[in-house]
């Protein structure tokens, strides 16, 4: 490696811890979990996790930025779902070809509405087909809200806690089983929930 190549690498590395330390990246994490939850179909994790293992320390602030710019997304998509489906909300589905996914999500979702939401909101089927879902049905926007907090409250949290004691090894296996821990954890959320409103 040359010595200008060293030089370049070592002012980046400045450049990004300078990022890092800085409360500007809690806005660039909530931004960034807005734009993926309304329309950039990459999954936050690939940002998310080598940020959380850089800030081991902020884990809790970064999950909370997270989750409050998911819920900001997600009152976004809700809203062109409700007020402008037919253009907005139809040119998203067609952009990334969710039309079938939608068509298949209404049928799941007219039958089990809030655990459907649940099941958006942690495994990787698209988020934007749930808010759409919901808010062209006019389903109501405090369960619907109520279903998100829960579901990427658990994402989130889950994540950051998980990197927090693991470090860099839960990068390898977040990969490999990101669908069962989402799935074991909704479980959990659920039962949770249930004890609380049938108590």
């Amino acid at each position: 490696m040359t010595t200008e190549v060293k030089s370049n690498n070592a002012k980046a590395n400045r450049w990004l811890e300078r990022i890092l330390a800085s409360n500007h990246v809690l806005w660039m994490i909530f931004v960034l979990s807005m734009l993926e939850s309304i329309i950039i179909p990459v999954p936050l994790e690939l940002v998310l996790i080598p940020l959380l293992i850089h800030e081991r320390k902020r884990w809790f602030a970064i999950a909370t930025a997270t989750l409050a710019g998911c819920l900001v997304g997600a009152t976004i998509g809700y809203s062109v779902g409700m007020f402008l489906f037919d253009t907005a909300g139809q040119w998203v589905l067609a952009f990334f070809g969710y039309e079938q996914a939608f068509e298949n999500f209404q049928q799941e979702f007219s039958e089990n509405g809030f655990i459907t939401l649940l099941l958006v909101g942690i495994t990787p089927i698209p988020f934007q087909v749930g808010m759409l879902t919901a808010g062209s049905t006019d389903y109501p926007y405090v369960l619907f809200m109520l279903a998100s907090l829960i579901a990427r409250g658990i994402r989130y949290y889950g994540l950051a806690l998980l990197v927090n004691w693991l470090g860099e090894r839960i990068l390898h296996w977040w990969e490999n089983y990101q669908t069962r821990l989402g799935i074991g954890a909704l479980l959990a959320g659920i039962a949770i929930f249930l004890l609380v409103v049938l108590v």
